[in-house]
């Protein structure tokens, strides 16, 4: 031991610190998932995995309860199939993964992982079933059959019932109040389920030759036999001789032929169907226009658009039969995209136009409706017609984008000039095109150059950089530009990109958009000819990427080290130079040659040494920087947190709290000379605080302990832990410690930390009697667990076959520790506690049940405190008994099998209580010797598992 301190604050709150030296106190994560919330049954361990059964709408909450020293960092994921969703990474402990409002597609397999550095990863799994059930659909089909060569004609009528659910569901049939099953009436057929991927499980109800009984009404009762509270689910149908499926009409042309901006009305009307049909209106492209209206079968399109045009369909639906659909196509008329070019006279390999040659001049426009496209041709302005010179001709519109072409034969000087191309819509109402074509004796096609500064282009990265390509010709055409690696994509994301003034300008270039770039004139707007091309090569220049950006060191005095910087890329690569700076003092200057890499070396800190360091490696683009922070700071302290941590006090109103931990890298700094421990009530703003000497150097692993005393019940502290070194202050650690009751119902994995006695003959059991199994021996043992709750977890001991009459199954709390009152270590005084549990004791063969107080320190067998034996009838009892224990203690549960197989014994609510018992059954109590006399008040607080010191 370090050592006892007392410390007394200014509120009276006495400090009792006890240091106990563990070594190699790291230990690998281990990690469970327990369950909360709104669970309606977790199966074990069945087919290996465990099933976490909850109702949709309900609130998922798992806990992952991990161990292991440094604190694991806790991450939760669920898989489906390949895919992966990170829910959230998070260092807290004991990370709690809530869903509220869980929906069905929110199922599947969930992960714990807890890492710590040590060892491999912990990870568990469970797997959450999502239990709901929709609204049952009825929908009805009917077969009619004509015989050969007989009279007589067949009406068979079939009712489908289907519903949605987790787990299957179970369908029923009723006529009426009348419950129909197969073979109950003969004109009734009823299908087993049936599994299709579409339609999940079903069930058909076959009416045959229709009678007039079969009229009526049929109910559809689908259960999921209450499984998580889920009431069954009915629908009705009404089956008459009027029962029909949908027909409808569109009370609109097809197609509808509108300008843009004008509202379009389409109405819709059932013609026939019972029970009435149901009218929706859907659209081919995608969901209805945002600013449609809808009013039952009449859909209207307010100021229509280029973009809303396509088909619209009315769909009629009343379950009967196949649902009705109609359609029209609604045409938005337009024009876009007037495009031209001119193609000189094919049989000459000349790309120029010459006097006496043919001369094509050919104009593109996109028209909806395509049959509506008008084209006229106009010369200098007066209109052109078509002759044997000038032969005017059009493409088929609905083929491909309209087209029309001015064929000019013999070319002669008169006819130079401006030819223009008209496109229009015939019934009006849209603007029309108009392009103008000068043919002259300027009239060259054209040529692409790159200035002599503009390739090759070097920019620094961040900057905005214009490519440029000089077009000459007229007309000049539209200019493409595109990479040289086609497939690799341009700045703006395409592949190719459009410009008019054969410039391609690039805002923030970056290092990605280095490369070779083409320029390439397009047949628009321009001659017909094979394209013109020239290429500009960009070199973007970045400054240099190093890492790491920034590292924190951290050093004790007098220690040598090594910090190293390198390059991982730069433009240019070569001449690159570093500096390494201590704040603004210039420490030293290299140059990088055959290296990527530079180490600055330091033989021994000193106080002037600590401080940020900065390399800086510089090219013609700038400089990239590594930083260093060195500092003498020492590292937060971890608390340990595998152990329950309250201490017992044998006062009113006060409690004890160990607090153990571990110093991080106690070795990387300093020796650290105390700790600063400073403590508040949560919610107050005053803080307590205390330097804690501290003797010798603390190994790494080293587990320091501290026990609080004298905290208030039942209020909550943040505690504060800081190591200093002779540097200063280190990081510190903040935890909680709260004041809760115990009380062990047994419904967590863990079991409170219970254990199984390795020296008994057989364990007990953690049950539940909505998973026990019907092998279980009948007429012993509880339906339920304490509360009546089927679904709640309980301890017991399972006496058939192979136990044998005699044998003993002991369960071990955790060891409770008593703090000390003198400096010795011993307890002056023995404190009292009242030790409760509520027994089952049913059955013919009903052994026994005793309690043992076992004692740390006590040599010999451990003391009887309770005990009862025999049949105990088919119900949950309480047993309350005080204990006065002298040290540290445990107690012992110890169920000892009878003569027979219906003899098995459970427990449930274990609790331990601060002062005697209140109100003890009047029966079985058995008490150790009475303390020594004085009140004290009950109060319920934690268990508390504690590991006195030792080596391990």
């Amino acid at each position: 031991a370090r050592g006892i301190i007392t410390l007394h604050l200014c509120f009276s709150l006495n400090l009792t610190l006890i240091y106990l030296i563990f070594s190699s106190s790291t230990a690998p994560p281990t990690v469970r998932i327990i369950h909360s919330g709104h669970a309606c049954n977790v199966e074990e361990e069945r087919y290996t995995e465990r099933v976490y059964t909850i109702r949709e709408g309900e609130t998922l909450e798992l806990a992952c309860l991990v161990s292991g020293h440094p604190r694991p960092q806790i991450r939760w994921t669920k898989t489906a199939g390949s895919a992966s969703d990170r829910f959230q990474d998070s260092s807290v402990f004991n990370e709690t993964l809530r869903i509220t409002r869980i929906q069905r597609l929110q199922g599947g397999r969930y992960y714990c992982k807890a890492e710590n550095g040590l060892g491999s990863p912990a990870i568990k799994s469970i797997r959450v079933d999502v239990y709901y059930l929709d609204d049952p659909i009825v929908t009805v089909h009917q077969s009619i059959g004509e015989a050969k060569e007989q009279f007589y004609y067949e009406r068979t009528v079939f009712l489908r019932c289907m519903a949605n659910s987790n787990p299957p569901v179970r369908y029923s049939w009723r006529r009426g109040q009348e419950f129909l099953s197969q073979g109950s009436d003969k004109g009734v057929e009823i299908y087993e389920p049936f599994f299709t991927q579409l339609q999940g499980e079903t069930k058909i109800l076959k009416l045959k030759n229709l009678r007039p009984q079969d009229y009526a009404n049929y109910s559809c009762i689908a259960s999921v036999r209450n499984v998580c509270g889920i009431t069954n689910k009915n629908v009705l149908f009404k089956l008459s001789n009027k029962t029909a499926s949908p027909t409808i009409k569109l009370l609109v042309e097809d197609p509808i032929v509108v300008n843009p901006g004008q509202t379009v009305t389409l109405v819709c009307v059932t013609s026939g169907g019972d029970p009435t049909p149901t009218l929706t209106w859907v659209h081919s492209a995608d969901e209805l226009p945002k600013k449609s209206v809808l009013n039952g079968g009449t859909l209207t399109l307010p100021a229509i658009s280029i973009e809303e045009a396509g088909v619209y369909s009315c769909v009629a639906s009343n379950n009967v039969g196949n649902p009705a659909k109609k359609s029209t196509t609604i045409v938005v008329r337009g024009l876009k995209k007037g495009r031209f070019w001119i193609t000189p006279d094919p049989y000459h390999n000349d790309d120029n136009i010459q006097i006496g040659r043919e001369v094509k001049i050919s104009c593109q426009v996109e028209a909806t409706p395509p049959e509506e496209l008008l084209f006229s041709w106009l010369k200098n302005g007066r209109p052109l017609r078509s002759s044997e010179r000038m032969v005017i001709t059009h493409t088929d519109p609905e083929v491909q984008p309209g087209t029309t072409n001015l064929d000019i034969i013999d070319l002669k000087f008169t006819d130079f000039g401006t030819y223009t191309c008209v496109a229009v819509l015939k019934n009006g109402g849209i603007p029309e095109i108009s392009i103008d074509v000068n043919i002259s004796s300027t009239t060259v096609p054209p040529e692409l150059t790159v200035p002599r500064d503009k390739s090759p282009l070097v920019v620094q990265e961040g900057d905005t950089v214009e490519l440029q390509c000089l077009v000459s010709g007229k007309p000049k055409p539209i200019i493409l530009w595109s990479r040289a690696d086609k497939e690799v994509p341009m700045p703006d994301g395409g592949l190719q990109t459009e410009s008019y003034d054969g410039a391609l300008r690039i805002v923030n270039v970056s290092r990605e958009m280095t490369g070779t770039y083409r320029c390439a004139t397009s047949q628009y707007n321009g001659f017909n000819v094979k394209p013109r091309e020239a290429l500009v090569e960009l070199t973007v220049q970045y400054p240099p990427a190093v890492e790491p950006l920034f590292t924190e060191i951290r050093q004790g005095l007098g220690r040598a080290f090594t910090l190293n910087c390198r390059m991982l890329r730069a433009h240019p690569s070569k001449v690159l130079k570093y500096e390494w700076k201590l704040g603004t003092r210039l420490l030293t200057i290299g140059q990088l040659d055959q290296r990527d890499e530079t180490d600055y070396h330091v033989r021994a800190l000193n106080r002037e040494g600590y401080g940020e360091y900065t390399c800086e490696v510089t090219n013609e683009a700038g400089a990239g920087a590594c930083r260093f922070l060195v500092t003498g700071r020492a590292y937060a302290p971890e608390f340990y947190y595998d152990t329950y941590s309250a201490l017992w006090q044998n006062r009113p109103r006060v409690y004890g709290f160990k607090l153990q931990w571990t110093q991080q890298n106690p070795l990387s700094v300093d020796r650290i000379v105390a700790y600063r421990l400073g403590i508040k009530q949560t919610g107050q703003s005053r803080w307590w605080e205390q330097e804690i000497p501290m003797e010798g150097a603390i190994a790494k692993g080293e587990l320091i302990t501290h026990n609080l005393t004298e905290l208030i019940k039942p209020e909550a502290y943040l505690v504060r832990l800081t190591p200093i070194t002779r540097f200063g202050e280190g990081d510190s650690t903040d935890r909680t410690i709260r004041y809760r009751e115990f009380q062990c119902s047994f419904e967590d994995e863990a079991v409170c930390m219970f254990t199984q006695d390795k020296r008994d003959d057989f364990d007990w059991t953690r049950h539940s009697a909505a998973t026990r199994d019907t092998k279980y021996t009948p007429n012993t043992g509880p339906s339920s667990d304490r509360v009546g709750s089927k679904q709640g977890f309980y301890m017991y001991i399972e006496t058939s076959r192979p136990r044998l009459e005699g044998e003993k199954a002991r369960l071990l709390t955790p060891t409770f520790n008593v703090a000390p009152k003198s400096p010795y270590g011993t307890v002056t005084s023995s404190p009292t506690y009242c030790f409760g549990f509520y027994y089952h004791m049913y059955g013919k063969h009903i052994g026994a049940l005793n309690a043992y107080l076992r004692q740390k320190g006590q040599s010999g067998a451990d003391s009887s405190v309770w005990t009862l034996v025999g049949n105990q009838g088919d119900r949950w009892k309480q047993a309350k008994v005080n204990i006065h224990p002298t040290a540290s203690f445990q107690l012992v549960l110890e169920g000892i099998r009878g003569p027979g197989i219906e003899g098995d014994i459970a427990i449930d609510d274990v609790t331990i209580e601060e002062g005697e018992c209140k109100d003890p059954p009047h029966n079985n109590l058995r008490s150790l010797s009475p303390p020594t006399a004085h009140h004290i008040c009950q109060f319920l607080v934690t268990l508390t598992l504690v590991f006195v010191g030792h080596q391990r």
